[in-house]
């Protein structure tokens, strides 16, 4: 029993483990996730570099969603196949490639292709990483673990952007993309280093549920139905708010160089010290609360951003960034323990669910933003807020 509470390669002394192991995990979910809001904060820089409108860009950028997407699902039919540690550290690898590519991207189809190809790869580590975490650790473990990992994701989503505005305000677009594809040769490394290579899958001593029928028993649950919708409509409002408020930032009043945009997402600051408490929140009040306080969170806040004033708008973007994490770790965690069997494919419907979402913000609210502009946007979003917290209701377990 005790290997299986060792996720990583022993990196302290006696007594003093668990931050570095906490660490370690949360760095491998910052260098797998890096590159995939990274390029919001250098959104009105790609426009002119195209020369599209917002929302086609909006949409090529966010098309890594729809590789996540895909890739969710596929991962889920085959995980119980693919050595973990291997398949992340190989999909680290792959991601470099298309994130290089994109600094020669000659046009809008090329440039979206590649985004897509790395949602693909990223969602394949992703997903792997967290069945490594699950049935490599008991309960209380594999909540630290994923409360870690979700803080790399949400530390990502700061320094991506910090890393892409200062870039390209420094040396241009194709300098950004090779920065990313270092990191992502350097999440490699860390996987190959850090994850345990002793430890092995566990021999299958019953006949393997086929994917279909688990994917069937996953979805006839009602539970992990409104969790999988749920999930959905978490990154639907995501999206929205942060790829659309990036022309909103750059236009008058406010008028912020690339530079100063990215320098706008130390708004995620506050959601680096509040989802680490994710797994403490659901203890206290339970899953249901949370997501429920966490969505109509991101609903009172929608508002500021409204407001021509940065200070208003910066509090908005920081409490909906708090709201949005905290009700994504508290569905994650929902999903696996809801799922009874097959939490691979379980996983693997959340995430496909999950960046579905981020598509369709991006593919829809895009066309409201450019014929309707901010204010719509803004109250279409409210409205997936509102039913992600109508949702929340239907989160129970089974016997619960």
């Amino acid at each position: 029993m005790t290997d299986t509470l060792q996720l990583v390669q022993p990196v302290a002394q006696p007594g003093r483990t668990a931050l570095p192991r906490a660490m370690v995990i949360g760095l491998i979910g910052f260098l797998t996730l890096v590159d995939l809001f990274a390029a919001q904060a250098i959104l009105p820089t790609l426009v002119d570099v195209y020369g599209v409108s917002p929302a086609a860009m909006g949409f090529a950028v966010n098309a890594s969603t729809f590789g996540m997407a895909a890739a969710g699902l596929l991962v889920s039919l085959i995980a119980r196949r693919i050595d973990r540690r291997r398949g992340v550290w190989l999909s680290l690898v792959l991601l470099a490639v298309p994130t290089a590519s994109l600094a020669f991207a000659p046009d809008l189809a090329v440039f979206t292709v590649l985004r897509s190809v790395q949602g693909v790869m990223m969602a394949a580590a992703f997903a792997l990483t967290m069945a490594y975490i699950a049935e490599r650790a008991g309960p209380d473990e594999a909540a630290a673990a994923l409360a870690a990992y979700v803080t790399g994701i949400v530390a990502s989503n700061l320094v991506g952007r910090l890393i892409s505005g200062a870039v390209v305000d420094l040396a241009g677009v194709a300098m950004t993309f090779w920065v990313f594809a270092g990191l992502n040769l350097a999440g490699a490394a860390l996987v190959a280093a850090s994850l345990r290579p002793s430890l092995r899958m566990a021999p299958i001593c019953r006949p393997m549920q086929p994917p279909l029928a688990a994917w069937a028993m996953h979805l006839g649950n009602p539970a992990l139905r409104a969790a999988f919708a749920i999930g959905f409509l978490i990154l639907f409002v995501f999206i929205g708010v942060f790829t659309y408020v990036n022309f909103e930032l750059t236009r008058t009043p406010l008028s912020l160089s690339p530079m100063h945009l990215g320098l706008v997402y130390l708004v995620f600051m506050p959601a680096l010290i509040t989802t680490p408490l994710a797994a403490g929140v659901v203890r206290r009040v339970g899953v249901r609360q949370t997501v429920l306080m966490s969505m109509l969170t991101c609903f009172g806040a929608l508002p500021l951003l409204l407001v021509p004033r940065l200070e208003a708008v910066l509090a908005g973007l920081a409490t909906i960034g708090v709201g949005a994490f905290l009700a994504q770790a508290a569905a994650t965690g929902f999903v696996s323990r809801a799922a009874a069997s097959n939490r691979a494919a379980a996983s693997g419907l959340y995430l496909a669910a999950y960046y579905l979402g981020g598509l369709v913000g991006a593919a829809v609210l895009g066309p409201v933003y450019d014929r309707l502009g901010w204010p719509s946007t803004v109250g279409a979003i409210g409205l997936a807020a509102l039913a992600a917290a109508c949702l929340a209701g239907r989160l129970r377990l089974v016997g619960a």
